[in-house]
């Protein structure tokens, strides 16, 4: 049985609900989503992350997770946890290497199934990894729980700059703040002279977010360890890799603008 209005309301009491979105596959979405949600963990905020790309879950590789989640008493789903996150993808059912052939009503159902019927823990954050694109799932999110905001992610290329103006329109019209941008691929640090390198071009992110009135949330770089996440000699990477300040950067930043916009409850555990 799909729960109603009033089981997501009790789930997500606390829970600012932050999608994560790009209208363009290829931008790291993904990653960013990883990397926001451990480093709300690690800031002390009582966190979760669910995999809302059900045809492409990618969640259980970048997290390095490969174990079932279990079952409450209640019959509820328990979610997996890992460094702090609480995480939940269809990748654990069905297995990150089979195809999940299904039409747009049973994409909705399935994000209600994981947000009703998952035995979450208390929140202050519920990250949602979108799919690209402004689909069924984003709005079924949109019209059914409601969402804190979104951050949108892109790289310095017009075609993806170009992308990002349709998915902040989608948004605004669902009445769904947009908190900001995420420019990922932004430049890249030579590791052996150390100079800057602008390889997609520069200031597109930047340029962009300042003629739709948004917030640059950060500049991501090339990263050749995080391009190495799912590879064998490197599976959890991205449970190492966050501790770069410009995500914790993210983190605190995101946390801390939506801490004055909607405060925290009272048994919030304190910032570290």
């Amino acid at each position: 049985m799909v729960p109603d209005s009033s089981v997501y309301a009790q789930v997500l009491a606390d829970a600012r609900v932050v999608a994560v979105a790009s209208a363009k596959g290829g931008v790291g979405k993904s990653t960013i989503s990883a990397q926001l949600a451990l480093g709300l963990a690690r800031c002390g905020y009582r966190t979760g992350l669910l995999d809302g790309d059900i045809y492409g879950p990618s969640l259980p590789l970048l997290m390095d997770v490969r174990q079932s989640p279990g079952a409450a008493a209640d019959g509820r789903i328990l979610p997996v946890w890992k460094d702090g996150v609480q995480l939940m993808s269809i990748g654990f059912v069905a297995g990150t290497g089979q195809p999940v052939s299904w039409r747009g009503p049973m994409l909705a159902r399935t994000m209600k199934h994981f947000l009703g019927r998952v035995a979450w823990s208390p929140m202050d954050f519920l990250i949602i990894d979108l799919p690209p694109g402004t689909g069924d799932v984003t709005l079924t999110l949109c019209q059914v729980i409601g969402l804190t905001g979104a951050v949108i992610v892109t790289t310095p290329q017009d075609v993806a700059l170009q992308d990002v103006e349709r998915g902040i329109a989608m948004f605004r019209a669902v009445d769904v703040e947009v908190l900001g941008m995420v420019e990922n691929m932004s430049y890249f640090i030579c590791p052996n002279c150390g100079e800057r390198h602008e390889v997609f071009a520069h200031g597109g992110g930047r340029d962009t977010a300042g003629r739709l009135g948004l917030e640059l949330l950060a500049e991501i770089p090339l990263n050749t360890a995080i391009g190495q996440i799912g590879a064998a000699v490197q599976p959890d990477v991205v449970a190492t890799e966050p501790r770069h300040p410009l995500f914790t950067h993210l983190a605190e930043t995101l946390a801390a603008r939506l801490t004055v916009c909607h405060p925290q409850p009272q048994d919030a555990p304190a910032r570290g």
